[in-house]
């Protein structure tokens, strides 16, 4: 007696093992959403939006609360801190890539120094007022990732469509890459933001008159590591958006250079060949492919082919994978696939680095994860893997000498492990029977607040 659905099944019935434990589940959300749409349809759309606000304020008061207001005050807000230092630096003449956060830290600046110039607000207003400000505006940019990620499914849902935004919002608030980001005062929700916003088609309606690729170029600019989204224009043979993301970051480069030729020649000279200046580059927050084999080896040369073998398998199936998603018009996929190529297939990729897993989750639900509800399996199994904080919890379980510990080592490089099976559910979901039918509709923009509903 078979125990899985014939071959023959029709579209969107998931097999029957996966059914029987997904179908009570999504029977009782069913009714629960029926229940709540009958509760605010009538509610007007700013009521409805204010119920999304408080929604996401509430879910994120507990990363916040751990991080702004419990957390060790010589920790607070490191990073945010790093580039506030350096608006600093050009504001008293002082040397950007020799000064130093207060101690304990002591954290030099690494980025471009463009960053540099567009970090100068941040040092008008007081640190403390820049961490909380900071903050607020990372929970903004990650609902936006959000909307413009999941607008597939969210537009689905009608007048609820405010309301599944913030549904959606508040637990990739609590996964473990987007809280560090938060713990830190970090840039990457901004990132991914804008080269999402880049690639996203229908392109959102705010940018209609800035060409493809100025996104991308711009944060290029600030971080090296958006430079994996000019690789994929290239391999795809879109010279134009190539061209214009390389314009942009020249252009900016240019001016920074022009107008801080000595933190330039600093930079570019010295301080960007120096990998000493990002951490310990075999240190636990390090879960790029290079992170991972310097942590477990093998050493020396051997360790260095090893990773330039796995760099480039790993980035054939991702660009491939990639490529595969533009030609479905999955651009969520797309940027999903290429963000993940940013974090494997860099020497360092911090933890915070992942917030492309915002993206990688919505990606798997697709547009409508009802018609196949394997779906709602694959991205519940990426958001709760990303929930954990396993690398810490790897860093526990060493510290025990008469534990075994190969449990402590996979669990010290559980997120190296994830962003792999990320990249795999990704490959998975494109390669469904409905996944090429699917694509995104033409003409469907619902980027504008409100645009759901109409």
């Amino acid at each position: 007696m078979t125990t899985t659905t014939p071959a023959t099944a029709p579209p969107g019935r998931p097999p029957r093992r996966v059914g029987a434990a997904t179908s009570r589940i999504s029977a009782a959300v069913a009714r629960a959403t029926r229940w709540t749409a009958a509760q605010v349809s009538g509610w007007s759309s700013r009521s409805r939006w204010a119920l999304a606000v408080f929604i996401v304020l509430a879910g994120a008061s507990i990363p916040v609360l751990r991080y702004l207001v419990f957390w060790p005050l010589d920790q607070w807000q490191v990073d945010v801190e790093v580039y506030r230092e350096a608006g600093v630096s050009i504001l008293t003449g002082r040397p950007i890539y020799s000064a130093m956060t207060e101690a304990p830290q002591l954290l030099p600046f690494t980025y471009p120094p463009f960053a540099a110039v567009i970090a100068v607000p941040l040092a008008l207003l007081p640190f403390g007022a820049v961490g909380w400000l900071w903050t607020a505006a990372q929970v903004a940019a990650t609902t936006a990732i959000v909307w413009y990620a999941g607008w597939r499914l969210i537009h689905r849902t009608g007048p609820l469509a405010p309301v599944t935004l913030a549904l959606l919002t508040v637990p990739m608030l609590w996964l473990h890459p987007v809280s560090d980001g938060l713990r830190f005062g970090q840039v990457n929700a901004f990132m991914v933001l804008a080269c999402l916003m880049d690639l996203r088609r229908p392109r959102p309606g705010v940018l209609r008159r800035i060409p493809p690729g100025v996104l991308v170029g711009l944060a290029m600019s600030i971080k090296l590591t958006p430079g994996v989204f000019v690789v994929h224009y290239l391999l795809n043979k879109r010279w134009k958006e190539a061209a214009t993301a390389v314009g942009t970051a020249v252009a900016v480069t240019v001016g920074a250079w022009l107008l801080l030729p000595e933190a330039s020649f600093a930079f570019w000279g010295g301080a960007l060949q120096d990998p000493t200046r990002l951490g310990p580059n075999a240190g636990t927050s390090n879960q790029s492919i290079r992170g991972f084999l310097l942590r477990v080896g093998p050493d020396g040369f051997a360790g260095n082919v090893l990773w330039l073998v796995l760099v480039a398998v790993v980035g054939v199936v991702g660009y491939a994978l990639a490529r595969r998603a533009h030609r479905a018009g999955d651009s969520i996929s797309e940027v999903a696939a290429v963000g993940l190529m940013a974090v494997l297939l860099s020497p360092v990729a911090w933890i915070h680095h992942l917030h492309w897993m915002v993206v990688v989750v919505l990606a798997v639900l697709g547009a409508d994860p009802w018609r196949d509800r394997r779906r709602l399996v694959a991205a519940a199994v990426v958001t709760g893997f990303f929930l954990c904080r396993m690398p810490w919890w790897g860093i526990s379980w060493l510290s025990h000498p008469h534990w075994p510990q190969w449990p402590g080592r996979i669990l010290q490089n559980a997120d190296t492990f994830g962003s792999l099976l990320a990249l795999g559910l990704l490959w998975w979901a494109l390669h469904l029977p409905e996944a090429v039918r699917r694509a995104e509709a033409p003409g469907v923009e619902p980027t504008e607040v409100g645009a759901a509903e109409r």
